[in-house]
């Protein structure tokens, strides 16, 4: 695996590739890996990067030394330059269009941001001891990163009102029940857990794949129907696809298909 520490200001984000997973890791010593404008500038051009990327098939995000992240950083209070979006909402912007998929590994606490973003991330793992909190209500603002849309659609209106109104603190049992995360592990065998998973995601057909994300994740203009037919779309391009047709000689072949190289 190869390392890339990426400095900036206060933090950093460490990048390492292991096989097609790209992993993403916040690091602010001292400060529960807070995220300043810098640090999410980094994120935004290594997601991008890995979009383009045809050897990159998944991402991980991931905070060092036992916690997720905080979010923003309230020490930093750098501003964009004239015309130019904050850092903080480039990366938002970002993570919400990234087509491929994006698995998440929380430890300690994700506050903030650190919260939201997991929003746009398609599988969550949690450690028994993870915290999640929604301040924002708590500090006179709003919630961002689209939650106010998303939080209700996940797991109801009445939840999601409780999370973000009363902005209390709640356990990854709690964030597993409303449907925040996808499954929750002890410390000790989280890591090796979002590996093989991360790994196995990164093996299937790349394509499909991010067909798949991308229709999970759309609003159908036409409702079911409209959803039905765009279903329709992306089998028929499936189908004539390259990926398709290794399943299928791998099944007259009576062997594992292998799309490594599509």
């Amino acid at each position: 695996m190869a390392d890339d520490n990426r400095a900036s200001g206060g933090g950093e984000i460490r990048v390492s590739r292991e096989d097609r997973v790209l992993h993403l890791t916040f690091a602010s010593p001292g400060r529960k890996n807070a995220l300043g404008q810098a640090m999410y500038l980094v994120l935004r051009d290594a997601l991008n990067a890995a979009a383009a990327s045809p050897d990159i098939n998944v991402v991980v995000l991931q905070g060092a030394d036992g916690t997720f992240t905080t979010g923003n950083d309230a020490a930093d209070t750098t501003k964009p330059p004239p015309g130019e979006k904050p850092g903080t909402l480039q990366f938002i912007e970002t993570i919400a269009a990234f087509p491929k998929p994006i698995v998440a590994k929380v430890d300690g606490v994700a506050i903030g941001l650190g919260c939201t973003m997991l929003l746009h991330c398609d599988l969550v793992y949690a450690a028994e001891n993870a915290r999640f909190l929604l301040p924002f209500v708590n500090q006179a603002l709003v919630p961002e990163a689209a939650s106010t849309y998303l939080l209700p659609r996940l797991m109801g209106l009445a939840r999601a009102s409780e999370l973000v109104l009363l902005g209390e603190m709640f356990s990854a049992r709690v964030a597993q029940d409303v449907g925040l995360v996808t499954a929750v592990l002890s410390s000790a065998d989280l890591e090796a857990h979002v590996q093989a998973r991360a790994s196995l995601l990164a093996a299937k057909p790349r394509a499909a794949v991010r067909r798949a994300k991308a229709l999970l994740r759309s609003v159908p203009p036409g409702g079911a129907m409209g959803r039905i037919a765009e279903e329709s779309e992306a089998i028929e391009a499936c189908l004539a696809g390259p990926e398709f047709a290794e399943m299928l000689a791998a099944f007259r072949d009576k062997r594992t298909p292998d799309f490594s190289k599509i």
